[in-house]
């Protein structure tokens, strides 16, 4: 991400909440209606904060909710929000925020998995590297996004490197074979295999393999 911002490829922007409230104390959450344990976030500030850094863009923004029960995450998302123009993502925190939030401001709430983060601020970096490892020129070899698990449906082929022997363990002769019709074909069959292996609920998403 570095040499992306470096490049500008991307333009991150870090907002805090605080800065749209209008209280003396710079409060963002309160109690839940109706009881219950935790605090909420308030729709005032998060409604400001979004109208405000929309205005300042001539792209439309899709706004993203980082949320526990959003949409679960993955490549073919990350794929399509990195050719968005611009990304607003609204950060959850505490029991989560005011529901009028997802009902009439937020575009698609996303979750990158089924377990409970302190906050969504680390799943919002999640989020961003995934995007912007995508975008031309991020990374340093334009073929590694295209490579990677999950960019072809399965997961990625095993890696190897120096020295071709290590502990009485070889690496594949095909790898060192030259042979680079042989090395896509290996590369492609240690895909499913380890799919099959490690994510056999990929296999039904691609097809019948």
């Amino acid at each position: 991400m570095k040499r992306a911002q470096e490049n500008k490829i991307v333009d991150l922007r870090i907002h805090n909440l605080r800065d749209w409230t209008k209280d003396k104390h710079r409060i963002v959450d309160d109690a839940p209606f109706g009881g219950g344990q935790g605090m909420v976030m308030k729709p005032e500030p998060i409604f400001a904060a979004v109208e405000e850094l929309r205005a300042q863009v001539d792209e439309k923004s899709k706004i993203i909710l980082m949320s526990p029960a959003g949409r679960r995450f993955d490549q073919p998302m990350a794929e399509r929000f990195s050719r968005e123009p611009h990304l607003i993502v609204i950060c959850g925190h505490y029991e989560g925020v005011d529901h009028r939030v997802i009902e009439h401001l937020v575009d698609l709430e996303i979750s990158i998995g089924d377990y409970v983060l302190t906050n969504g601020a680390i799943a919002a970096v999640v989020l961003v590297d995934a995007i912007v490892r995508l975008l031309p020129g991020a990374l340093g070899h334009e073929q590694s996004a295209a490579d990677d698990s999950f960019s072809a449906g399965l997961l990625e082929a095993p890696q190897y490197t120096r020295p071709a022997e290590f502990r009485d363990w070889q690496v594949p002769n095909v790898l060192v074979s030259g042979n680079h019709a042989e090395i896509a074909a290996w590369r492609k069959k240690e895909a499913l295999r380890r799919t099959r292996e490690n994510r056999p609920d990929l296999l039904g998403r691609i097809g019948n393999w």
